[in-house]
Formats: structure tokens, C-alpha cells, sequence
């Protein structure tokens, strides 16, 4: 619930309120620019210094049948004057476009909020494409929320006359009118948008200056109209001193395995085949070879990861991105690498499952896979980012992971991570961890020769030869290798010895302890997330505290090797509560490890948690226990 925090007056009369926090969200057809319309209000507020968090979601279709319910693309945006962590559960304002737009998205505005609807669509035709007997704006259903009827197609079309663009053309510009009137109502700073229209449309004037006459056509339209009696202003956040920048999960992780090369020193390959929600990472890691990143588009998945291996194994840093259909391709590699101990970052964006699924869907699902998806014995450290901004820190981990112990590494993101965006602390380079890592150079052999199986005594890794090096020549491949020497071998004993020790290396992979937040310390109750959920169980969880309800919270980067204090930590609470976006994958390797009865709660909608739901889920099992 958004809280009323003071008003005013603006120079024209218009009564202006202060609010600590909003939640907006554009919606339309996928063809109505509601992306780019969200994300440039996203960095204003970015810009203005709010905290914020966002929740894309689009169809998966490139361009879904216009004017119907699978064709509604949306973005929601919750931007605030304090620290908040989710893109917020229901909209306080909603943008909608059509009639689609409008009857996909109502159900989550709450009663009293405020509705702006593009009359222009608002056609008998278009009112029985999706199912409307009758006019919602005339008909009375719509009378709980306050209606703001805007005829966003007729004014920008007026607001471009004389720009020689035909009426189809000039009616493409309607989402910056609705950027304009929102920019307005929020007291929003204009230069930036402007800016970015005029870069954006460079090679196209004519195009940047309609959309930018569209978008102040938008504003004086609130400045002039009776319609608008109040308009909001949202102060920046109180955040940690330094330098933000609004950033997305995909492009976070992208800068991460940058800042991991040239901490690492050594040269980057990205092998990959684009896949949404993944294909970002590519793009935006094309853009710095400079920096020593070299982008493969192979012609499938198993190309990609096998270009990505193959550059480990010459002395780079190999990495592959891809999403759940993807590891399934790439699991018969990822063994490859596990039985060469080579390093590899594997980054899996995961959406909604199984084969296609859905492709612009969020969900948890690829949990397992990433433990267990391959034949034999194939142990792989696991690693999840929680936030968008955390992916900068979770590509280095995982990176750091993979160098120090010579192992593939999986990264687990997901579709909500990956296009959401929020703030980022942009750290000093110099305090990044160092990566730098040490070639063999020299034989090591008792007999004189180089074998590339000996160990390093602390962390198991390999010796790790660049190809070329004189006196080092070896062979490696997917046969199973004889301890130390690296050479074939059958022999059953070592067999179960190399099993053993791979094994090993990876339980013994030094880890930071689960922190756990517990303001209180009177908390019987602990639930314990991974990934995205953490923005909607810290919600949830600081909901139920100021019901005077203690819970604690721990959330989960490390999900192979678990934490060495974790099992302390569950054993400290009389209940653990596990949400997953999937059917209860965590819980069942927590109950497997640990023997804790987790109480799994599940969800598998293709959409986040809401801090509204795991409020009551928590508030009953604490109920529960203290009865």
C-alpha cells in the first residue's frame, strides 16, 4: 500500500501529495513500445535517486495477434524514497492501452487506485475480441477506481500534425504520450528521455523528433487538462553513499564476467546460442573486446559450450550462457568438463519448463538439473544470484570457483533476475577480488614428465598447462584418467578413487557462511530461500515482524557445497519454511541432507512470489508454533 506522506500545492493550483512509494504499471499490446516505455521511466526514477525494482513481462511471441489477451505485453515498476526489494504485488496506477491490456491487468489494481485507459481503442470490435459484452467504461464496472479517460491515438495524432508522418506512423508515438502524462503526474525529470529519443532515432530525425513532440504533447496535457486535480512526488532514497547505475540481471552478469577476466587476467570466450531470457548476456558482451572478450554465436548449444571448453583448455576463461532447454543440450560437455577439470562458467537463465515452456516466464525448475543433470558421478558447484544487481558479484563467485578448482561452474539465474532492474552500487575495482591464476611451467613428475593430474594439496584443482608450453605436452579427453598421471585407465580401484576425489574437491570448495537475518533473535520459524525469491520473502518477512510476528530469514548463494554452518542453522529453529518457484527442489535436497522436515511452499505460475502471499503463509506457521 502506497502511504500518503504530506501535500502541497503546485505553482498551477494542483494539489501535490508526497508519497514514500508507488507502484506503475504500463500495459498494452506487444506492439505498443510498453518496454521501452517502462524502462525509460525506470531511469528517470534512476536517475532522480529513488530505489527500484522492475517486473517486464511480455508474450513470447515476437508479435502476438494484436489487440488479444496472449498479445498483452506489460511493465511494473515500484520506485520508493527508502530500501525496498520486490517490483511490488499490485499496481497503485495502470496504464492500459486497450481493452486487453485493461482485462488482463484490472484483476490486480486494488479498489481506488487510479485506471488511465486509452479511449482510442476502446472499439466495439476490439471490446469483442477479448470477451467484453459491454463497454467497461461506460457500463459502471470500473466505478471503484478513478478513471482517467485519455484519448492518447487522437492527441499525439494532433500533437504531429505538420510533421509530414502519416496517421499510422504518428500513432506508433501514443506510449511517449503516456510516458509524458505519467512523467508529469510523478514529477519526473524530462531532459534525459529526450535525450535518449534523439540518440535512439539518430539516423531516423524525423522519428526522434515526433517521438519526442509525442512526449511533451503527454505532458502538457496533464499541465493543461482538468482531468489531473493531484499529481506525486516521490523523494530519492536514503542509499549507501557512492555511484548507481540502474542496471538489468543479464547486463550485471555480463559486466561481471568482464570484471572476471581482467581480474583473472586471462582472456575471455563466450560460446553460446541465443535463447531467451539468456541472449542479452551475448549482446552485451559482444560490445567489450576491448577487454579481451571474445563472443562465439555457434550454430547450436553443443557448439557453444563446446567452443567455451575448448578455450579453457587453451587458457581462457570459458563461458556459456543458455537456459534450461539449453543445459540439457549442453549436460554431455558439462561432463566433459567435469572429467577434465577444467574451468567453465555456465550460466543458466532459467524460465518456464519443461522443453519450450515458456520462454518469457520466470521459474526456479533447473535446480536438479544443475545437480544431477548428467551421467555418472558429475559433481558441479552451484552458485544464484538473489537480485539483479547481485549477478555482477555472482558472475565473479562463480568464476573464482571455477580458476581456483579447476571445475565447471553453474550459475543459476532466472527470467525475473534477468530483465529486472534496480540500482547498483558500482564498486571500486581495486577491492574485486584477484582471480590471477598460476600455469604450470615446469615439469612435475616423479619421472621427469608433466602429469597434469597432480594436485594442489588445499584445493584439489589440477595443473592447469597452457597447450604449447615446451616440455608439457599432454592429453586430455573423457575417458577416465589415472591419478596423477592423466593417463587411461580401466582399473576399477581408480576408478573409485577419481570418483571419490572429484567428489571431494567440490564438497571441500570454501564458501561464506549462511547469514541469517534475525532482528530479534526470538524467531522459532526460519524460512530459507535461493534466487529471486529473495526480494519477496524479505518483504514478506519485515511484513510479519511489524505484525509483531518474529521470523528469521536465510538466503541461499551457495547451493553446491551448501554452506558448512547450515546445518547448525536449520537445527536452531523449530520450523523451515522453503518458497520455490518450482515443486520443492530445495526442500527436497535440504531434507535429504540435513533430515529437517522443510515445509515446502511451492508456486509454478511463470511469475515471482508476492510479498502478500508468503506474508500469510509465514504468519500462519509462526501462529502455529507459538500456539
Amino acid at each position: 500500500m502506497t502511504t500518503d506522506v504530506g501535500n502541497g500545492a503546485a505553482p498551477g493550483g494542483t494539489e501535490v501529495r508526497k508519497l514514500d512509494r508507488v507502484v506503475i504499471r504500463f500495459a498494452g499490446d506487444s506492439g505498443d513500445g510498453m518496454q521501452l516505455t517502462g524502462d525509460r521511466f525506470t531511469s528517470e526514477a534512476a536517475a532522480f535517486g529513488n530505489d527500484l525494482a522492475t517486473l517486464p513481462n511480455f508474450p513470447a511471441e515476437i508479435r502476438a495477434p494484436q489487440g488479444t489477451l496472449p498479445g498483452v505485453s506489460s511493465f511494473q515498476l515500484h520506485f520508493a524514497d527508502y530500501d525496498i526489494l520486490t517490483p511490488g504485488d499490485r499496481p497503485d496506477v495502470l496504464v492500459a492501452m486497450n481493452p486487453a491490456a485493461l482485462k488482463a491487468n484490472i484483476g490486480d489494481l486494488p479498489k481506488g487506485g487510479t485506471l488511465i485507459v486509452n479511449t482510442d481503442e476502446f472499439t466495439k470490435r476490439n471490446l469483442v475480441k477479448v470477451g467484453y459484452d459491454s463497454d467497461p467504461l461506460g457500463d459502471g464496472s470500473l466505478d471503484a477506481y478513478q478513471v482517467h479517460k485519455v484519448a492518447m491515438a487522437t492527441l499525439t495524432i494532433g500533437a504531429l500534425e505538420g510533421t509530414g508522418l502519416g496517421k499510422k506512423d504518428a500513432e506508433r508515438a501514443k506510449n511517449m504520450f503516456a510516458l509524458g502524462l505519467l512523467s508529469w503526474m510523478y514529477h519526473r525529470p524530462t531532459e534525459g528521455t529526450e535525450r535518449f529519443l534523439r540518440e535512439k532515432f539518430a539516423r531516423k530525425p524525423d522519428i526522434a523528433e515526433a517521438n519526442v513532440l509525442a512526449f511533451r504533447a503527454g505532458w502538457n496535457y496533464g499541465e493543461t487538462t482538468e482531468s489531473f486535480a493531484v499529481t506525486y512526488e516521490v523523494a530519492p532514497a536514503k542509499l549507501n553513499t557512492g555511484t548507481y547505475r540502474q542496471i538489468t540481471g543479464n547486463t550485471a552478469l555480463a559486466y561481471g564476467i568482464v570484471a572476471a577476466g581482467q581480474r583473472a587476467e586471462l582472456p575471455v570466450v563466450l560460446g553460446t546460442y541465443p535463447i531467451t531470457p539468456a541472449s542479452d548476456i551475448l549482446h552485451e558482451l559482444s560490445k567489450h573486446k576491448n577487454f579481451g572478450i571474445t563472443t562465439l554465436q555457434a550454430e547450436d548449444e553443443i557448439a557453444g559450450i563446446g567452443a567455451a571448453l575448448g578455450a579453457s583448455y587453451g587458457g581462457a576463461l570459458g563461458v556459456t550462457s543458455t537456459s534450461g532447454p539449453g543445459i540439457a543440450l549442453k549436460s554431455e560437455t558439462i561432463g566433459l568438463a567435469v572429467m577434465t577439470e577444467l574451468p567453465l562458467v555456465i550460466i543458466d537463465v532459467q524460465r518456464g519448463g519443461p522443453s519450450t515452456g515458456l520462454p518469457t516466464k520466470t521459474e526456479q525448475a533447473d535446480l536438479l538439473q544443475a545437480m544431477f543433470g548428467r551421467n555418472g558421478e558429475s559433481p558441479v558447484p552451484v552458485v544464484a544470484p538473489q537480485s539483479p544487481a547481485d549477478c555482477f558479484d555472482a558472475a565473479l563467485e562463480a568464476a573464482r570457483i571455477a580458476l581456483a578448482y579447476r571445475t565447471p561452474v553453474m550459475l543459476l539465474s532466472d527470467g525475473a533476475i534477468a530483465n529486472g532492474s534496480e540500482p547498483w552500487l558500482i564498486p571500486d575495482v581495486d577491492d574485486l577480488p584477484d582471480l590471477r591464476v598460476e600455469f604450470a611451467t615446469e615439469t612435475n613428475g616423479p619421472d621427469g614428465a608433466f602429469w597434469p593430474y597432480l594436485r594442489d594439496p588445499e584445493t584439489l584443482a589440477r595443473a592447469w598447462a597452457v597447450p604449447g608450453t615446451p616440455g608439457l605436452q599432454h592429453r586430455i579427453g573423457g575417458l577416465e584418467k589415472a591419478d596423477g598421471t592423466g593417463n587411461i585407465s580401466y582399473d576399477p580401484a581408480n576408478h573409485d578413487h577419481m570418483v571419490r576425489l572429484r567428489q571431494r574437491k567440490v564438497d571441500n570448495i570454501e564458501v561464506p557462511d549462511v547469514v541469517v537475518d534475525d532482528p530479534s533473535g526470538q524467531a522459532r520459524v526460519l524460512v530459507v530461500g535461493w534466487g529471486s525469491s529473495y526480494g519477496p520473502i524479505g518483504a514478506a518477512a519485515r511484513r510479519v515482524r511489524k505484525l509483531g510476528l518474529p521470523v528469521a530469514h536465510a538466503h541461499l548463494r551457495h547451493l553446491n557445497p551448501f554452506p558448512r554452518n547450515l546445518g547448525e542453522v536449520l537445527g536452531r529453529y523449530e520450523r523451515v519454511i522453503v518458497p520455490e518457484m518450482n515443486l520443492g527442489q530445495l526442500a527436497l535436497l535440504l531434507r535429504a541432507r540435513y533430515l529437517v522436515d522443510a515445509i515446502s511452499y511451492t508456486k509454478v505460475q511463470g511469475l515471482p512470489f508476492k510479498a502478500e502471499e508468503l506474508q500469510d503463509v509465514l504468519a500462519d506457521v509462526i501462529k502455529g508454533v507459538s500456539e
